[in-house]
């Protein structure tokens, strides 16, 4: 009696179960998986994903979209009070950039942008690169310096105008004990150092964020280096300056990216301080906005000021968008 012969398995299945990762794998592949490992979703779910996403397009277009497209209408209009709106075409562009008073916001806000980035990146990634050698024992330090990032701006304002104070306060009390009494200045209402006061009390606010995303790249990077590092005979500063400022990078640029447009949309502190003065010294393309639509009630001039600062912000944003989403792909 002969033995009864084995069906040989099937092309391509080598032995694997029905239940098998290959089969899943085939399975899927018809469902929507392409060979170079993109997955597709199937068209049946799109209508279920529109349906998820309606709501918050809906809030987005109601609260983002609407009043930017309204705002670009409205610098086109001459808009005094409660008269009637008159269209005027660019004529408010061009008055903007007659207007000595925009120019001299427009310098205030690229000093305000470029020290307060600079200042506060720098100090929250040389915070970092200092924790970083004793993380544990930094944790208080490190949740002290990220609650001042927490605490509103118009807060701030307050506490800095203490310590701004010209008759009693803080500062000017410190140089007059320190015998420095040479120094002591009205710090908020010198044109020369109302600006530089200003963006000292923004930095304190925004070094938390650079600070965290830093010590957050810092702790990413492989023990392994560092381990290599030191049974090379690196030092500690060797190493900071080899091997933690090089791979730190990608916080810093985030750090950069954020604290850049929070300071093109600065106001509140600027606000409570000084109201854009002495002079305007203070005043920057925000506040200009404010001050144009809010006091003067020119609302298409105000309009107008308010599209170039978009401008500003989409010529910082868009290019580090771009190349992010390039360098995913």
């Amino acid at each position: 009696m002969s033995a009864p012969r084995q069906r040989a398995p099937a092309a391509g299945a080598t032995g694997a179960s029905a239940d098998s990762p290959a089969a899943a794998l085939r399975a899927n592949g018809r469902r929507g998986i392409l060979a170079g490992g993109k997955v597709r979703t199937p068209l049946g779910d799109a209508p279920a994903a529109w349906l998820l996403l309606a709501p918050l397009l809906l809030l987005f277009a109601i609260s983002v979209v609407y009043p930017l497209l309204e705002t670009i209408r409205l610098s086109f209009y001459d808009i005094r009070g409660l008269g009637s709106p008159k269209l005027v075409g660019f004529a408010n562009y061009v008055k903007l950039f007659e207007d000595e008073n925009f120019r001299t916001a427009l310098v205030a806000t690229l000093k305000w942008t470029l020290a307060s980035t600079a200042a506060s990146v720098a100090i929250g990634w040389g915070l970092a690169m200092l924790c970083s050698l004793a993380p544990d024992r930094t944790l208080v330090f490190r949740v002290m310096i990220f609650a001042a990032y927490g605490v509103s701006e118009a807060v701030s304002g307050f506490m800095w105008l203490g310590i701004y104070r010209a008759d009693a306060g803080l500062l000017n009390t410190v140089l007059g004990g320190l015998g420095l009494g040479a120094w002591q200045n009205p710090w908020l209402g010198d044109p020369t150092t109302a600006l530089w006061a200003v963006i000292v009390a923004y930095v304190w606010t925004q070094v938390g964020l650079p600070l965290m995303t830093t010590f957050a790249s810092i702790r990413a990077i492989p023990r392994n280096l560092f381990e290599a590092a030191y049974i090379d005979g690196a030092k500690p500063l060797s190493m900071l300056r080899h091997l933690v400022m090089p791979l730190s990078l990608p916080g810093v640029r985030v750090a950069i990216f954020i604290n850049l447009l929070s300071s093109l949309k600065a106001f509140d502190l600027i606000f409570v301080l000084t109201s854009g003065g002495p002079v305007r010294s203070t005043e920057t393309v925000g506040y200009f906005m404010y001050r144009e639509s809010m006091q003067n009630f020119k609302l298409g001039y105000g309009a107008a000021s308010t599209v170039i600062l978009l401008l500003g912000v989409l010529l910082v944003s868009v290019p580090v968008i771009v190349q992010r989403t390039g360098s995913a792909r």
